[in-house]
């Protein structure tokens, strides 16, 4: 039995019995949930509306599938559904045995489908046996009369369930208003823990916290998940029913027979009936606002023999608060399982990024908005408090995209969210816009349950269209800090005498006008019912009854050196290398080409590039596998161009047997800032500026883009001289890029960030096979308390395990819109190591995705001397396979790159396949003779710690 529990940008597991969170599909609608309650699918055929006396006409109800579409079988008029009793109930009500599956009717005459969201569905043995296809799309639906249940006198929904041990499954309560209404809403449960057999599941109808359950017209099924072992995907469904308060329960479905095999070679037990397991989720009074406290599971097991071995286990239930709105109190992020990693191909980069977007040339940025004048005291962030005196409590300072939107994560590092009901949130200059996609839409932070008594209110400023409206929520916890039962106050901008204008301008949330809110636990912020997009300035709370008005530090760019040095001719021949005559090969008759997602136009010997995607390159070859280019370490690549300049430009290094088969391939590269050797029109770089081994070049990457402005490049060509008023500034230290280890024969595992819970088991499998490996750990996670990283990752160093650099809240660098940016990220990740690793200064780094560039790289090698970043020649794509129907192809994926060569992992302790197969892994890199160690002692770093046998 598992229970999970969202913490900041952590899905962090309460384990009972060591099982993993499913991961969260994405959200349909706006539910009242709990904190671990899934999604129901999006990309799915629409369910059809509730079965009613009138057919809805509502525009949020998706209309049934369409007759004309070919995978889907024809849709046809169900018979109308017969009124339900009216008298009180003296039985069980059957809402389907699942008996006419095949007609698409339950019991109630009304429709029941998986719309073929399922791989397979059968009804052999009178059980519904289905195995889903994903778990973001499949479903069961059950839709019938509407049905006063309260009134008739049930309590409970009932019904027989299998599926993989330690799985979940959610339950969405679809219910009206009055019956007469033509528009539905949803509720959501989930039950977690699956024991692998056939068991009755009873909910209390109550748990659907607000749910109207005087008119419940449908149940679905959805979000099922994968269990302890990945691949037993099958499941059953039966005996749908509501239960009758009066009538005594209904008894554990009856088992097939099955035959065991006594733990010796001669004896064969006689066949054994072990009785299912019964989870009742114990019901409280009806029409109570208090949802139900425990899950008991009780296992009874047949031994050969004869006895009979019983199990039971008793376990708290994370319940939901009982809030005074439709809009739950205690809203809960749809995340991805932290921290979702993609290291070859990031999932948004799309025409609509979710960071906002880069500025159209360099310089460019959304204009601030102008502050209106208030009177109110400010305070900056850098004046310091007295001990013992109360000082302004910043909230958020909206200083980082991928902390809100990728983290979840506000100042204080609590959770942050719109659980994805906005349309977008683009945070920029210390601002966020919320646009909503519709009045359901909503923004939520928490404080933590913090004592806010000497607070008088939140200051933050706003800008909003005329006549923009919203409602402003503020919670506090009830009894004791950890509840989740929470008081609720909401108040609109009206009755908080706001009025907009277009303009910026101060605002205050006064707690005096939230009646009822118990400050010493207050708890969480939450704005709702937005209708116009909204942009808020720094939110702080405020001492006392004076507002005060937090101001964030001013952002000072970091300065480089202005030194130039001297652009001497050079006495080698120029070399063109492209004129794009031709959109597949260049002018040195090579390929040319970019990666699939930047949009390429050749017209006219020129070609342009447009690209919102830091992380893809275009590359224009000189030689198939090395070309020696040192006869032109006097001369100067040339790029004749208009348009931005706000990209990379990179030397790519062969692998010294120059075999494009090696792995690593290409082996590295050194990138350099185009925008600080460039005209309006032209880049000269003096080709000696890039540090690699230019006797195995393989050509040029144009990379790292962080304008959608677009380039138009004409020519590319390395030439001996230069303009004479052209200056050439000095060459930036970029650090040490690796993809491969330089000791001979050694092997490194270098592992991200994953889920916590896997921790114990990755250290274990790790320990034994008796070997070291490299953790990069990402900075915001280590400072929430919530997430035990720190005292994990201790652990792990104190075992011999490196610790490394992953950035502060995990966004690709090369894309962030300027370099106070990329510093803010590496200086708060340098921090949050050190103080969490008692002085460790790591000069070993990850890029988040595997994103790199000119400016990333020059960054962190101004903040740290030489510094390693890693990247890898050995992915397991854990990304891509771990929770597919194929987990198995991660195997395959390491014993490809393994075999090419590779000897520095990728891999993240996130998913349950993943961590089963390490000890694998492992073997399979033992098993090519090599040693395993950490990346500093691959690298041969003097300062790693020695090898055993090794001197110190």
């Amino acid at each position: 039995m598992r229970l999970t529990q969202v913490f900041g940008g952590i899905t962090a597991a309460l384990l009972v019995s060591g099982i993993a969170a499913a991961r969260v599909p994405k959200r349909q609608d706006v539910p009242p949930v709990s904190s671990e309650m899934p999604t129901p699918p999006e990309s799915l055929t629409p369910v059809p509306p509730p079965i009613i006396s009138e057919p809805p006409a509502s525009s949020e109800t998706p209309e049934p599938p369409s007759s004309s579409d070919p995978s889907l079988p024809p849709v046809t008029s169900a018979p109308a559904p017969p009124t339900a009793p009216v008298e009180t109930c003296t039985a069980h009500l059957l809402v389907d045995d699942f008996s006419q599956w095949e007609t698409g009717e339950n019991s109630l005459q009304g429709a029941t489908s998986d719309d073929q969201t399922m791989n397979a569905t059968s009804t052999d043995g009178g059980v519904l046996t289905f195995t889903p296809n994903n778990i973001e799309v499949s479903y069961i639906y059950e839709q019938f009369n509407c049905l006063d249940v309260l009134a008739h006198g049930y309590n409970s929904l009932s019904f027989n369930i299998k599926g993989p041990e330690a799985a979940s499954v959610s339950i969405e309560l679809q219910t009206v208003s009055e019956c007469s209404a033509e528009d539905y809403q949803s509720f959501y449960y989930t039950v977690d823990g699956l024991s692998g057999s056939l068991q009755t599941v009873n909910i209390p109808l109550n748990s659907w916290t607000d749910a109207s359950l005087n008119g419940v017209v449908g149940v679905l099924w959805y979000g099922f998940s994968a269990g302890l072992t990945g691949s037993d995907n099958q499941w059953q469904l039966d005996n749908v029913q509501f239960l009758c308060t009066d009538v005594p329960p209904p008894e554990n479905p009856a088992p097939p027979e099955t035959t065991t095999t006594a733990p010796t070679e001669t004896t064969t037990a006689a066949p054994t009936e072990p009785t299912e397991p019964t989870t009742t989720l114990e019901p409280t009074e009806p029409g109570s606002t208090d949802p139900p406290t425990t899950v008991t599971t009780t296992i009874y097991v047949t031994l050969p023999g004869g006895d009979v071995s019983t199990t039971t286990e008793t376990t708290p239930i994370i319940t939901r608060p009982t809030t005074t709105t439709r809009i739950p109190s205690s809203p809960t992020t749809t995340r991805r399982p932290y921290p979702p990693y993609y290291p070859t191909y990031p999932p948004w980069w799309d025409d609509d990024p979710w960071w906002g977007g880069w500025p159209d040339s360099k310089g460019e940025a959304a204009a601030k908005a102008t502050p209106t004048p208030v009177v109110a005291k400010q305070v900056t962030a850098r004046e310091a408090v007295a001990p013992g005196e109360c000082g302004p409590l910043l909230v958020d300072d909206w200083v980082s995209q991928s902390r809100l939107t990728f983290l979840y994560y506000n100042a204080l590092l609590k959770s942050s969210s719109d659980d994805g009901t906005m349309k977008s949130i683009v945070v920029q200059n210390n601002r966020v816009t919320f646009t909503p996609k519709d009045t359901d839409s909503y923004f939520y932070t928490q404080l933590g349950c913090i004592n806010a008594e000497e607070y008088g209110g939140i200051s933050l400023r706003i800008s909003a269209p005329a006549g923009s409206t919203f409602n402003v929520q503020l919670s506090s916890t009830k009894g004791a800090c950890g509840s989740e039962q929470t008081t609720d106050i909401v108040l609109t901008t009206k009755q908080l005498e706001w009025t907009f204008n277009g303009k910026e301008q101060l605002y205050s949330i006064p707690f005096s006008k939230f009646k009822g809110v118990d400050w010493s636990k207050f708890e969480m912020i939450f704005i709702s019912n937005l209708r116009k997009a909204v942009t808020f300035g720094p939110m702080a709370l405020y001492c006392g009854n004076d507002v005060v008005e937090y101001v964030p530090p001013e952002v000072v760019e970091p300065s480089e050196p202005t030194e130039t040095v001297p652009a001497p001719a050079s006495k080698a021949t120029n070399l063109v290398i492209d004129k794009f005559g031709n959109q597949d090969t260049n002018a040195l008759n090579q390929w040319h080409g970019a990666d699939e997602g930047m949009t390429l136009t050749f017209q006219r010997n020129t070609m342009t590039l447009k690209t919102n995607d830091s992380d893809l390159m275009w590359v224009t070859q000189v030689a198939e596998t090395c070309k020696d280019l040192t006869e032109f370490d006097g001369s100067y690549l040339h790029v004749a161009y208009t348009g931005s300049n706000l990209f990379t430009i990179a030397l790519q290094q062969h692998n010294e047997k120059c075999n494009n088969d090696i792995y690593p391939y290409p082996e590295t590269w050194d990138s350099l800032e185009a925008s600080r050797y460039s005209t309006k029109t032209d880049i000269y770089i003096p080709m000696n500026h890039f540090n690699v081994d230019r006797k195995r070049a393989i050509g040029f990457a144009f990379k790292g883009f962080y304008s959608t402005t677009p380039t138009v490049f004409s020519k590319i060509e390395i030439v001996n001289e230069i303009p004479k008023d052209f200056t050439i500034p000095e060459k930036l230290p970029s650090g040490q890029f690796i993809f491969a280890c330089k000791r001979p024969n050694s092997f490194a595992f270098a592992i991200d960030d994953g889920d916590p819970v896997f921790a114990q088991q990755v250290m274990k499998t790790i320990e034994d096979e008796n070997i070291t490996v490299t953790f990069f750990t990402v900075g915001a996670p280590l400072r929430d308390p919530t997430t035990n990283l720190s005292a994990i990752y201790n652990e792990m160093a104190a075992k011999g395990h490196q610790i490394a650099l992953h950035s502060y809240t995990h966004p690709p660098l090369e894309g962030l819109p300027d370099d106070a940016a990329i510093d803010w990220e590496y200086s708060n990740d340098i921090a949050a190591v050190k103080e969490t690793f008692n002085g460790l200064e790591p000069k070993y780094f990850r890029p988040p995705f595997g994103t790199e560039g000119a400016r990333m790289r020059q960054r962190l090698a101004a903040l740290i001397e030489d510094p390693y970043i890693v990247q890898w020649s050995v992915d397991v794509e854990d990304w891509l396979w771990a929770e597919s129907a194929t987990p198995e192809k991660q195997l395959e994926a390491f014993k490809r790159d393994v075999a090419a060569g590779g000897n520095i992992v990728v891999m993240h302790y996130l998913y349950n396949s993943t961590v089963s197969y390490l000890k694998e892994f492992i073997q399979i890199a033992k098993a090519t003779g090599k040693e395993l160690m950490r990346v500093d002692q691959c690298m041969m770093d003097p300062n790693a710690p020695p090898l055993l046998g090794e001197e110190a």
